[in-house]
């Protein structure tokens, strides 16, 4: 059982890429993602998919359990085999991490996700899926939350760049600007 980080990682989520239809991707991540997450929080299930104590058929066969209750495509089914075999399906959470970037820079999509004091009516929300797609010259798909410690305005997260526009933040900033003199 190997740890599977970075360049390692980004090498099976581009062989998976490669095996499926990029329409299917979203889909099928989610689905991986429930794999993933079930690996993280049942350590038996992680142990069965894992453990050299199983022979490969037998990891195999829970493979082709899973994906036939999962609904997963053929070829989905031979990569998690492929990754059991090749004992990195422990890492299947960033491999998924990975074909979800990879996806997105395809697809030339980002992620994001704002959060406000409030709901935002639909307006605003257009407002400002138009700016961020001015800002970054890529679709966003957009994530909204609800945080009423923001007091008002909004926080939006678009990759690794945090625009805060909330009072809460406003006033942080005012605090940091008060203290220094």
């Amino acid at each position: 059982m190997r740890k599977v980080r970075g360049t390692k990682a980004k090498k099976y989520a581009k062989q998976f890429l490669s095996l499926v239809n990029l329409d299917q991707v979203p889909d099928i991540v989610a689905k991986l993602e429930t794999v993933a997450l079930l690996m993280q929080k049942e350590r038996q299930f992680r142990n069965m998919l894992t453990s050299p104590s199983f022979k490969d058929e037998e990891r195999i066969g829970v493979i082709a359990y899973l994906s036939e209750k999962l609904v997963l495509p053929e070829e989905v089914k031979k990569f998690l085999s492929f990754l059991s075999i090749e004992g990195v399906l422990v890492g299947l959470g960033e491999i998924v991490r990975y074909i979800n970037a990879l996806y997105l820079e395809a697809k030339k999509k980002v992620k994001g996700v704002v959060t406000s004091a409030v709901d935002l009516p639909e307006s605003i929300k257009q407002k400002i899926a138009e700016s961020l797609r001015a800002i970054t010259g890529k679709e966003v798909e957009l994530q909204y939350e609800v945080d009423p410690s923001l007091i008002g305005g909004v926080r939006v997260k678009v990759g690794s760049t945090m625009y805060d526009l909330s009072i809460k933040g406003q006033l942080g900033l005012l605090r940091d600007k008060l203290i220094k003199g």
